[in-house]
């Protein structure tokens, strides 16, 4: 076998063993003491009724997907904030040659000692790529808010609204 090979099935078992070690160790030490309340099925909050191929809400997938989207677009928000940062730095007058050139491959994301004192960017540029960044983040956050908006008005995050006229229908019959 070569050692590629060997490492391989090195880096395997190991990662099955430290897998598998607080599994087993959690089974020999935990304590076993079932109840009914204890092995009755819950999922997603809604108790088992009738078979298990009953369709839960449709609130349940909208909220997750909801989430999934506001959660997504948080990570834009970090490349944009060191860019953003960067370009404010940037701006800054009173910044030294050596540091312009060293922001100056942060922003550009270039190996450090790329850019000269010559090829840097200077304070206008960096105010002009400021200005367009924060625009930039302003649109992107101004079509979430118009799509939340729109999410909140259609009566989509109103969990409580569906239960409160199927009561009102049931009392009323």
């Amino acid at each position: 076998m070569s050692d590629l090979v060997l490492h391989f099935v090195l880096f395997g078992l190991a990662g099955t063993a430290l897998v598998m070690a607080p599994l087993l160790i959690g089974r020999l030490v935990r304590p076993r003491k079932p109840t009914p309340e204890k092995d009755a099925i819950y999922e997603c909050g809604e108790p088992t009724i009738g078979s298990s191929y009953v369709q839960f809400d449709l609130r349940f997938y909208t909220v997750a997907l909801l989430f999934i989207v506001f959660d997504v677009e948080v990570a834009f928000f970090f490349p944009w904030a060191s860019l953003y940062g960067g370009a404010t730095q940037l701006a800054d007058s009173k910044l030294s040659d050596s540091a312009r050139v060293e922001l100056t491959d942060k922003v550009l994301n270039l190996a450090p000692g790329t850019t000269d004192a010559a090829t840097a960017i200077s304070a206008d540029v960096a105010t002009t790529l400021a200005w367009v960044g924060l625009g930039d983040i302003l649109v992107f956050f101004g079509v979430l808010l118009v799509g939340f908006a729109y999410v909140w008005k259609r009566g989509d995050l109103n969990w409580v609204r569906a239960v409160g006229a199927e009561y009102a229908r049931k009392r009323d019959a």
